[in-house]
């Protein structure tokens, strides 16, 4: 099934993704050992931070990629929310580790030893980020990862602040105010608090029940009109997110003479017709006879 390819393909991201996050965080230290500026230094601490997210959404990705269950009979697709949420904590705590380096180095600058190399190394770790941080966005909107997304959501600031970095620093080389060195950290440190912000507040709005994207509800309702053929029509569509797992649940009208049988086989051509565009939708139709009563209020029938 589609959902299955999607769940194997972001578990082998997720699970690439540890290895890759040490070999970055072990350039840039080398970068920050090699020249001691305190902000190469917060880029590296940052890579602390995508080394522990790239664990935590390793394993709550395999998490949500688990069947329902007695205890869990919707599933666990909301896991992912949690690791977003965790990484956003961590940047957090990322952007304080920076700025208690960096207040000390305002106190007392001096500029960085062997810059052209720790800019060359900071250089090559920035590029392996930008490549992987493309990756991670893209598949987590294919495989609808909130985890995956994420991460590539924080990577790519990550590659922001490297760009701000080595912009700073050559900027300190070159007029010879070493202050500059610690006061880029701090601001690198208030952008990385942005981020986490960002982060957080996306993974909340997950955990709330988010509807679906406009676009996506547009092709969910073209999908219900066009294969609605026998009801009276349907309303009080909802959708809402859970992870990568989207639920449908709708109101179909048909004739109060309607069999069982004909009434189930239109739910199941608009539930093929919906997946078509949603895989692994889960879909609930509730099916009314005409004339159907609601707390006593008339039902309106909205006909796509």
């Amino acid at each position: 099934m589609a959902t299955d390819v999607h769940k194997n393909g972001a578990q082998r991201l997720a699970f690439w993704g540890i290895p890759l996050a040490m070999a970055v965080l072990g350039l840039k230290m080398l970068a920050w050992w090699v020249t001691g500026s305190v902000a190469l230094l917060s880029d590296g601490l940052e890579s602390i931070v995508n080394v522990v997210a790239a664990i935590v959404a390793f394993v709550v990705i395999g998490y949500a990629a688990k069947p329902a269950d007695a205890g869990h009979p919707f599933g666990h697709y909301k896991a992912e929310y949690f690791s977003a949420v965790i990484e956003g904590v961590l940047i957090v705590v990322a952007a304080l580790l920076i700025v208690f380096e960096a207040i000390p180095a305002i106190l007392a600058p001096r500029l960085p030893d062997a810059p052209a190399l720790g800019l060359a190394i900071n250089l090559a770790a920035g590029l392996v980020n930008a490549a992987w941080a493309y990756t991670l966005i893209r598949a987590g909107r294919a495989y609808r990862s909130p985890a995956l997304t994420a991460d590539g959501h924080h990577i790519l600031s990550d590659v922001v602040t490297s760009v701000g970095v080595l912009v700073g620093l050559v900027l300190a080389i070159v007029t010879g105010y070493a202050v500059l060195d610690p006061l880029l950290a701090v601001i690198v440190a208030c952008n990385i608090l942005y981020q986490g912000w960002k982060v957080i507040a996306r993974s909340v709005d997950g955990l709330m029940d988010r509807a679906v994207s406009s676009e996506e509800e547009s092709a969910i309702k073209q999908a219900i009109a066009a294969n609605a053929t026998g009801s009276l029509g349907v309303h009080d569509l909802k959708t809402r997110e859970a992870g990568s797992a989207i639920f449908v649940d709708f109101h179909m009208v048909v004739p109060a003479a309607m069999p069982v049988g004909d009434a189930h086989d239109i739910c199941d051509r608009l539930e093929d017709a919906i997946r078509e565009v949603n895989p692994g939708a889960k879909i609930t139709i509730h099916v009314e006879p005409e004339g159907e009563k609601a707390h006593g209020i008339r039902v309106k029938v909205m006909k796509e």
